[in-house]
């Protein structure tokens, strides 16, 4: 098993330097590609590029040296990405990953609720949580959208874990007072009075942004449901994050408890939880007027495609919600999804999306792991790109580590196509550093040759 160097709360060598300049590729985006283009506009690639780092912010991107005031990294060669996003992913689902057998809802009964009763101890909770963030750093994802467990203190542990590291996480106490082992229930009061203690604690704090998740309709009676409103009506600031239309038999149950709503996305419109700053997990089963609903509020869709394969659940219809007007974001959706890695995540996606009909390129790909997700919370001035001023939340990679993807690199014809050899062919090992604000929180213990392409 490789080794893994992380660093912690504080680095090994002592505090970050203030200043700090890195030489490498950047690439990241201006704007959102248009989809299955391989040459678009808004692809930013700046190669042989000096990143200048502030007190944790991107200061200036430059081509020249800066003065000898400042820390100088030579990474000549590699690519230098904004850090990924994970748009949807439980922390508290590590020990399901790659477990075996059934779709969602028998896996929900055999696997997840198992894993997520184990939270009630607080000391396993903060020990997943630093294990699962630490993962994170590991895969190149320096923020996320999380859920932890119906515990408030799982909130507790996975914010105080990410604030250790520096990380901007979003994430809220789940809400389920029905359909669930009687150890995951909560009730509408109590639930709305430990969402207000955890808001009240923890958004705002640093990096650390609260967002309303009940589970899923299932799990949630109408007065939840409508407590859930309530709360994101009181803070205009606070984020939504549910599953929708992942699974037909799911789709079908919705039906039964909600016999009034027109669909399964409705039961969420009536209750106040569509907005800006809502993202719904899968969306696999929804049609176009419920595109047309989430278009109109300003929701977002978390494409999971990993897990809808794992768990045999469809094909989500990228190009359909695209037309709508629907942002599309990845998440690994792990326990569900079988990694934390973004770069294996858009390898699914392409996959699925050819099965579906839609050819994705490389660009569509990487814009939903990194500036995407970071617009669709509301914080693409903070993290997604490389844009002076943002937090210098970013990753340096090799192109390649391994002799069979050095070989696609030196024979790739242009940018898109060493970047999408990049992605299908993703090694663990070509990452080289995580860098959160600034600060290294991750790094390759070994040295390895970098690829640059060259013939």
């Amino acid at each position: 098993m490789r080794r893994m160097a992380i660093i912690g709360a504080e680095p090994a060598a002592g505090p970050a330097p203030r200043r700090t300049a890195l030489f490498g590729d950047l690439l990241d985006f201006t704007g959102m590609p248009p989809l299955g283009a391989g040459d678009a506009p808004q692809v930013r690639h700046r190669p042989a590029h000096w990143l200048l780092i502030e007190d944790g912010r991107i200061a200036a991107v430059q081509t020249e040296p800066p003065g000898s005031d400042w820390a100088r990294v030579d990474h000549g060669g590699r690519l230098i990405l904004p850090g990924f996003i994970d748009g949807h992913v439980h922390s508290a689902q590590l020990d399901v990953i790659g477990a075996w057998g059934a779709q969602l809802l028998d896996w929900l009964d055999t696997h997840t609720f198992p894993a997520e009763q184990r939270f009630a101890d607080p000391a396993h909770a903060a020990a997943q949580s630093a294990l699962f963030v630490d993962a994170l750093l590991v895969a190149g994802t320096t923020a996320a959208l999380v859920f932890p467990t119906v515990h408030p203190h799982s909130v507790d542990a996975l914010f105080d874990a990410g604030v250790q590291r520096g990380m901007r996480l979003v994430a809220g106490k789940v809400l389920m007072d029905r359909h669930a082992p009687a150890a995951l229930r909560d009730d509408v009061v109590q639930s709305e009075a430990d969402c207000a203690a955890l808001i009240e604690r923890w958004h705002g704090r640093d990096r650390c942004a609260f967002a309303v998740t009940p589970r899923f309709a299932p799990t949630s009676s109408d007065a939840q449901l409508a407590m859930a409103g309530r709360l994101l009506q009181r803070d205009s600031g606070l984020a939504m994050q549910t599953h929708v239309a992942e699974n037909r038999d799911e789709v079908r149950w919705v039906a039964e408890l909600f016999p009034d709503a027109r669909s399964y996305l409705d039961v969420y419109h009536r209750h106040g939880l569509l907005g800006e700053r809502s993202i719904l997990a899968h969306g696999i089963w929804l049609d176009d007027v419920d595109r047309a609903l989430l278009s109109e509020a300003g929701a977002a869709i978390a494409f999971c495609p990993s897990s809808n394969l794992f768990l045999g659940s469809g094909l989500f219809g990228w190009r359909e919600a695209a037309a709508a007007g629907v942002a599309v974001v990845l998440g690994s959706d792990v326990g569900g999804g079988t990694s934390l890695s973004m770069r294996r995540t858009m390898g699914d996606a392409y996959k699925v999306q050819a099965m579906a009909g839609t050819r994705l390129s490389a660009w569509d790909l990487l814009h939903a792991a990194t500036r995407a997700p970071a617009r669709a919370l509301g914080l693409d001035r903070e993290i997604g790109s490389l844009e002076v001023g943002a937090m210098a939340d970013l990753c340096v990679w090799d192109w390649a580590s391994q002799p069979v993807a050095r070989r696609r690199q030196a024979v790739a014809r242009d940018l898109h196509d060493r970047l999408f050899g990049w992605i299908t062919l993703a090694d663990e090992g070509d990452l080289v550093e995580s860098r959160v604000a600034g600060a290294v929180r991750y790094r390759r213990p070994d040295n390895r040759t970098p690829c640059t392409g060259s013939n």
